[in-house]
């Protein structure tokens, strides 16, 4: 209970001292105009509420990664709770700070854009349609999984839930920003938001042990340890409560709606280390809850024990009827809103890329039925394929993104070893995954880890030595 508690002691701080020191790296202005006041459209660039920009962030950023991620990633044991704590500050929250803010000072571009601001039109191309093709596997991921737990909750068919989520997808897609997201979702991050202070007061109030962050459990605990070592497999399970590129492609959506640059550490910054929280939250309750970490991996090998009932069953049991609402809002609710706003990116990337102006509601229908064509197809594909492609894709594009504000920040002749430790590091653990893993090369684990170390130096080495021509405009 003392190393949680720690935890969560240092994820705060985190907040207020390394998200000060961060914000003073980009040198927020609150007299700068945004994009929200300048470009005002009505459907898109809609300035809005601070607390309605941060529940919104934080839902969109959330959804089921930091529950299934974090319930997975206490497979490995405590060790789980080090990746949490210092890839939600040193790696998530300047990562989805800087993509937000830099998309405020490019007048609410889309990460694409942004990135090939910084690492070359070539790259700009390739983000597009790397962007794209993740955002609709986020879609997929996010229709696929409420439909069958709502299939095993009513009895409907697969099919049919499949087809109604994506009605619904259809529309919030393109409805104005503040009518539907800007009313609807605050209440939902919320709401997830409430069922995680339940579950930490569980923890402190209820008979459970976590297990602690000792020398003697500061080890691989995962059942089979050797196919599952802690690098790189635990940095790709624990994505959105660490650190997720699909948060970078959230980032600009709340861009569009911040009215003072100096609201920027509170929505970004804030809404990662609070999902840094909730994550850590679910990964103790799940190693408590069953007895330990062995007993997580025994229950969830069982036949269907899967995350989804992981959730359910915790909930029920500490939360009562309350808990088994927001179990129930947890595993649908929140993907489903998460997948929404990832179709919305989708869009919005689009258009970007071939200056179509969307305030017109047919230019975005004409944008937005191929990508649900798209998405219905992928929809047949078996889901834990498609889960296994995403999960190296989003930490894949968070690399791609943390390189590109190594080199705004370089540019801007300002301290870059605070971007530029993170954008190694991830480059590292992308590269030696996708070697070993199955949906990969499935080469052998010393070669993998020599060549992931090689690809990690080689563009450091490059970037130390690189000098910028000019300091990038704002």
């Amino acid at each position: 209970m003392i190393s949680f508690l720690a935890c969560i002691a240092i994820l705060i701080l985190g907040y207020f001292i390394y998200g000060n020191y961060i914000e003073r790296k980009f040198g927020a202005d609150p007299n700068r105009t945004t994009p929200a006041i300048s470009k005002q459209d009505g459907v898109d660039f809609v300035p809005l509420p601070l607390s309605k920009i941060f529940l919104i962030q934080f839902l969109n950023i959330a959804g089921l990664g930091p529950i299934f991620g974090a319930i997975a990633g206490a497979l490995w044991g405590p060790v789980a709770f080090l990746w949490i704590v210092f890839g939600s500050i040193f790696a998530g929250a300047v990562h989805d700070y800087f993509s937000g803010m830099l998309s405020i000072r490019h007048g609410g571009d889309s990460i694409p854009e942004i990135v090939g601001q910084y690492l070359g039109t070539g790259v700009k191309y390739f983000m597009r349609i790397f962007s794209v093709v993740l955002l609709i596997l986020v879609g997929v991921v996010f229709v696929k999984g409420p439909a069958t737990i709502l299939h095993e909750l009513t009895g409907a068919s697969v099919s049919i839930l499949i087809v109604i989520i994506f009605i619904y997808y259809l529309l919030a897609t393109m409805i104005p920003i503040d009518k539907l997201i800007g009313k609807i979702y605050p209440l939902f991050g919320l709401s997830l938001l409430v069922m995680a202070v339940g579950l930490f007061f569980a923890l402190i109030f209820q008979d459970y042990t976590i297990p602690e962050l000792s020398i003697q459990n500061l080890q691989n605990m995962h059942a089979d340890p050797e196919t599952y070592p802690v690098f790189p497999l635990l940095f790709i399970t624990i994505a959105c409560g660490a650190i997720s590129g699909f948060h970078s492609t959230q980032s600009p959506l709340m861009a569009r709606c911040i009215s003072n640059e100096t609201q920027g550490k509170k929505v970004f910054f804030g809404a990662m280390i609070t999902e840094g929280i909730v994550a850590l939250i679910w990964a103790a309750i799940a190693m408590a809850f069953f007895g330990g970490v062995r007993e997580l991996g025994e229950t969830m090998a069982e036949d269907g024990h899967n995350a989804a009932w992981v959730v359910n069953i915790i909930c029920n049991t500490t939360l009562g009827k309350i808990g088994g609402i927001l179990a129930v809002f947890g595993v649908i609710a929140a993907p489903i809103t998460s997948g929404d706003t990832a179709f919305r990116s989708a869009r919005l990337i689009i258009a970007d890329a071939f200056n179509f102006d969307q305030a017109k509601l047919l230019k975005r229908f004409i944008i937005t039925i191929p990508i649900f064509v798209i998405a219905l197809v992928i929809t047949q594909i078996d889901f834990a394929i498609i889960w296994r492609y995403f999960g190296w894709s989003n930490q894949m594009l968070a690399t791609v993104v943390l390189w590109a504000m190594a080199v705004y920040i370089k540019e801007q002749g300002k301290g870059y070893w605070f971007i530029l430790i993170p954008s190694a590091f991830m480059t590292a653990v992308v590269t030696t995954y996708i070697l070993v893993a199955p949906e990969g090369f499935s080469i052998n684990y010393k070669l993998s880890y020599s060549v992931g170390i090689l690809a990690s130096l080689v563009p450091s080495i490059w970037f130390l030595i690189w000098k910028p021509k000019n300091k990038s405009s704002e």
